[in-house]
């Protein structure tokens, strides 16, 4: 049978056009390729930001339960014995060690509640015990005293000498009156030290805490009001305060913390940059945030914003390979379907083989050859129909490399690459065939258990992902050692759609990176599993 003439015609008139779909279709492909990848570098950098702020906010409040502690420890001191014994209250700090254990603390000191009508017994009794000179500073009439009785360690400027009304001043005054009244820890705003010169101090804030009358009650704000004694301090430095934390310090990255909850200079209590060029390549930063925390019941207000150095650090040069491989591709497809027109059939399959390339390039991670975020969310939806059709279930696995980021920064991220493809290929043994092992961003991978029998399969399976992991790597002749964090999600306990169950695998993972990392967290159990 002959194929009727118009038909022939109009198949031969598009011919010409053929170049041209091929070039607009490859361009096309790359354009989608090259803004997933550069969307997959802007993910990782928010993450790897996100992951700094509540690093730096954990390692804050990590900080302030230690000094809370430690002022607990003087408070249960002063509890057996009077606050004027000054040498018991010497040797207690003495043995804290404050240089080695306690490195941000400028002083602890006690301070005495005063009546009016106690002033001068008060004064004379202080003389009494050897300090000739005291008075109650400043001087006038105030509804009570709190005036500062000892400071330790007693050395250096420490010696200022001593009868310091902190009632006197607003900050601690305030901040006095709330550790009386809820029997807490409570932290002033921002204040000089009373230790510090004028012209050569910097921002600080104290602790306290109050004490009781022996063996009196204290359980309501009456009570304590009328039981107070006095209190425990410690006065910090922010600066010091700062540099004691435990960990590094967020690299690349400008921070600022301010009293209370307008980010003023005025406010200003804290802020450290890397260098003096603390905007980004674009003359602004790419990434900033405020964040509002409550530390013994005062607030602060921290300012976290990207620098030029954090920035490059995921300003790579693949988005532009693969724009610059994809144009040239193209033109070359384009050229060889206008070169071979008259051998349609031949450049078709190349044409094919072409498209198919660029499509895998789109669908998975140009590092590791994993599925990415796109062609796992269509394997995932794809399980969920089957599972909802046959009324299965399927185990949804969120896995973060524990530590990864110190290899990137102290070894390069070269490195770090190949690390992940090593892992990424540990991970592609570990699993069964028809299970998709996926990569979203940075040091983080996903995995997808189909056709699931028990929930205690999705754990074999995490434990051997663990111990898998958990094996040496070589790179460049160094050896690494890392491990990783998993949470669970099974379908359809935790979630029924594709969401869900993100959010909850997702929250499992940092449940298990809370509980110290290296640990596998189901989504619907609180229990840490440790291989």
């Amino acid at each position: 049978m002959q194929e009727h003439p118009s038909r022939t015609a109009a198949i031969l008139s598009l011919l010409p056009w053929l170049p041209w779909l091929a070039l607009v279709t490859s361009l096309g492909t790359t354009w989608l390729v090259w803004d997933h990848e550069r969307n997959s570098a802007n993910n990782e950098m928010r993450s790897q930001f996100n992951f700094a702020l509540r690093e730096t906010v954990s390692r804050i409040e990590q900080r302030v339960a230690a000094y809370e502690q430690m002022l607990r420890g003087v408070q249960s001191m002063l509890a057996t014995t009077s606050l004027k014994n000054r040498k018991a209250v010497h040797d207690y700090i003495e043995s804290l060690q404050l240089d080695a254990n306690f490195s941000g603390v400028q002083v602890i000191g006690i301070a005495e509640l005063v009546a009016p009508e106690n002033k001068a017994a008060h004064e004379a009794g202080m003389r009494q015990l050897g300090l000739a000179d005291y008075r109650i500073e400043p001087a006038g009439e105030r509804e009570i005293y709190a005036p500062v009785i000892q400071r330790e360690p007693y050395f250096g400027r420490n010696r200022t000498l001593l009868g310091f009304d902190a009632w006197s001043e607003p900050q601690r005054r305030q901040a006095m009156i709330r550790a009386r009244d809820s029997g807490m820890p409570a932290i002033s705003g921002k204040v000089r030290l009373a230790v510090d010169d004028a012209s050569t101090a910097t921002p600080g804030f104290i602790m306290y805490i109050p004490v009781f009358a022996h063996d009196r009650p204290h359980d309501s704000i009456a009570q304590r009001r009328a039981n107070l004694v006095g209190w425990v301090y410690a006065s910090f430095h922010m600066n010091d305060f700062m540099a004691s934390l435990y960990g590094r310090q967020p690299s690349g990255l400008a921070l600022s913390i301010y009293d209370e909850v307008d980010p003023t200079e005025a406010a200003l209590i804290y802020r450290a940059a890397d260098g003096n060029e603390t905007l980004g390549p674009t003359g602004k930063n790419a990434l900033s945030t405020i964040e509002y925390m409550v530390v013994a019941g005062h607030n602060w207000t921290i300012s976290l914003s990207t620098q030029k150095q954090f920035e490059k650090l995921y300003d790579r040069d693949t988005a532009f390979v693969i724009a610059a491989a994809g144009t040239c591709l193209s033109f070359a497809l384009a050229a060889l379907v206008w070169l071979l027109l008259n051998g349609r059939s031949r450049a078709l399959r190349l044409a094919a083989r072409m498209t198919e390339k660029l499509r895998h390039m789109a669908q998975h991670d140009l590092l590791t050859g994993l599925p990415n975020r796109a062609l796992f969310s269509d394997r995932l939806q794809q399980e969920l129909a089957r599972a909802k059709r046959l009324n299965g279930q399927f185990a949804l696995i969120f896995l973060d490399l524990d530590h990864f980021k110190p290899i990137n920064d102290n070894f390069g991220h070269a490195v770090g690459d190949q690390l992940l493809q090593q892992m990424a290929q540990r991970l592609r043994t570990a699993v069964r065939a028809a299970d998709t092992v996926g990569r979203i961003g940075g040091d983080e991978f996903v995995i997808l258990m189909t056709e699931l029998t028990e929930a205690s399969d999705a754990l074999n399976l995490a434990e051997k992902i663990c111990e898998a992991v958990r094996q040496p790597v070589t790179v460049n002749g160094q050896e690494h050692r890392i491990s990783c964090s998993l949470g669970i999600a099974i379908y359809p306990t935790d979630g029924i759609d594709e969401i869900t169950l993100t959010k909850r695998a997702d929250a499992a993972m940092y449940r298990s990176k809370e509980n110290g990392r290296d640990g596998v967290e189901l989504a619907g159990r609180m229990t840490n599993s440790r291989f």
